[in-house]
């Protein structure tokens, strides 16, 4: 029985996964419904400083999961969502009432949430405005929410930002259309357009040989779905590779990584999502380069770790959405992380973008 249960599970989280690939968040939430409710669990590693890779054990029927700085969302399949950990800027207060929400995005210490009606609700820190959506902002299909700054994709395929623009993030390519998926990293902005390329603006934290502006790399096509993180950008292609790209120009993703069907952007790290329900996750940005990158497990993926239908990356921190099986914690990496567990259900997939960015009240983690 348990074998059948696996197995279905595996066939119904691939199917819904390539799709949401091709789709984006918008395919996401139109398959919420048509996804049969199997018990799964979420998985959380990295820095725990803040209660955040401590998922709530009372946690359950979760159908999506988003990761900030120091907190984590989760979208329960009632439509309702549940946060922990950090809320020194109310980023972990869920508005009272909300529910029909699709899908949710984190920023550095902000959040969003996408009703079923096209609409969308933010809270948390917003000195630049960054929880606060357009007033006459409807018919969104997908969210992405960067360090300072949030951007929505609308069902005619363009695209709307608004919050902090001190690298101009948020300032969309005029006549920009066709867009299927969006992704926001700390200081700039993804789009992948419908014939497969991607569009960035925006600036990386330090600069380029050419400057703080990135550029996709000459050539990239056949794109699904994009992630950004502090210094560095990441592609997924339709034949279940990757390309990476950043400040210093190609990032090193692991050699040989294919089968991959999902990816996420943490501050400094990436990760990857294997066909066969494994993690792949890899430290994108030098911890012995300029920007004192410090390694505090974000990318240290749980032993025997298998079974993952969705994963979000955070500032130190990841989340995955695993089949029932017990994961072997005995490293002294994962002990030492508090590996975090709770029963959630498997229903609508997102891939939460990587956080970074500047608290102008707090002083940024290194």
């Amino acid at each position: 029985m348990r074998t059948w249960l696996y197995c279905m599970l595996r066939i119904i989280a691939l199917t819904v996964v390539g799709m949401v690939a091709m789709g984006g968040p918008a395919a996401t939430a139109a398959l919420q419904s048509k996804v049969e409710s199997v018990p799964t669990r979420v998985v959380a590693w990295g820095d725990d400083d803040h209660g955040q890779v401590t998922v709530p054990a009372d946690l359950s029927d979760v159908t999506a999961v988003a990761a900030g700085q120091d907190h984590s969302l989760a979208l329960k399949a009632d439509g309702t969502v549940v946060a922990w950990g950090d809320n020194m800027f109310g980023e972990a207060t869920v508005p009272p009432g909300l529910s029909g929400v699709v899908a949710i995005a984190s920023g550095f210490n902000h959040s969003l949430a996408l009703t079923a009606d096209g609409r969308v609700i933010g809270w948390g820190y917003n000195s630049g405005g960054q929880a606060t959506p357009p007033q006459d902002l409807t018919g969104v299909t997908a969210i992405a929410a960067g360090g300072g700054f949030s951007m929505a994709l609308r069902g005619d395929g363009t695209v709307v930002a608004w919050g902090d623009d001190l690298f101009g993030q948020t300032e969309v390519p005029a006549g920009l259309s066709g867009i299927t998926a969006i992704a926001a990293g700390t200081y700039h902005a993804l789009a992948v357009r419908s014939d497969g390329t991607v569009v960035e603006w925006g600036g990386y934290e330090i600069g380029t040989p050419e400057g703080n502006h990135p550029t996709p790399p000459p050539g990239l096509s056949h794109v699904t779905a994009v992630a950004g993180g502090r210094n560095h950008s990441i592609a997924l292609l339709n034949d279940g590779s990757v390309v990476e790209w950043g400040a210093h120009g190609p990032v090193n993703s692991p050699a040989g990584l294919s089968g991959v069907t999902a990816i996420a952007a943490g501050n400094d790290h990436s990760l990857a999502l294997r066909a066969d329900g494994t993690v792949v996750s890899w430290m994108a940005v030098e911890t012995a380069g300029p920007l004192d990158v410090q390694d505090r497990g974000q990318a240290n993926v749980p032993r025997g770790l298998t079974g993952v239908v969705a994963i979000a990356g955070g500032f130190h921190h990841s989340l995955a959405v695993a089949a029932p099986k017990l994961v072997n914690t005995g490293s002294s990496v994962t002990r030492k992380l508090a590996v975090g567990t709770g029963l959630v259900s498997l229903g609508l997939l997102a891939v939460a973008l990587g956080r970074g960015g500047i608290d102008r009240r707090r002083p940024a983690k290194a």
